[in-house]
C-alpha cells in the first residue's frame, strides 16, 4: 500500500488528503512514527513540526520537481 508521499508525489491525491491520513494513522495500530506513516523525510517532518505545513509542502513539491 503505498503512503500519503508517494500517492501525493504521484499526482494520485491532493494534498489536503493529508488530514485523512493523519486521522487513519491516529485510529490504527501502527506502531510507526506519523512521519514514517506519511512518507516524510526527516527535513519534511522537520519542516512541518518547526514551520507550517505549508513549509513541509514546499519541501514535498521540490521531491516531486527533481524526480
Amino acid at each position: 500500500m503505498k503512503c500519503f508521499a508517494e500517492l501525493y508525489l504521484s499526482g494520485e491525491i491532493e494534498f489536503e488528503d493529508i488530514d485523512d491520513y493523519v486521522m487513519e494513522w491516529g485510529y490504527s495500530d501502527d506502531e510507526r512514527t506519523l512521519a514514517q506513516y506519511l512518507g516524510l523525510n526527516a527535513e519534511e517532518e522537520d519542516a512541518w513540526v518547526s514551520v507550517s505545513e505549508d513549509a513541509m509542502r514546499e519541501l514535498l513539491d521540490a521531491r516531486k520537481g527533481s524526480s
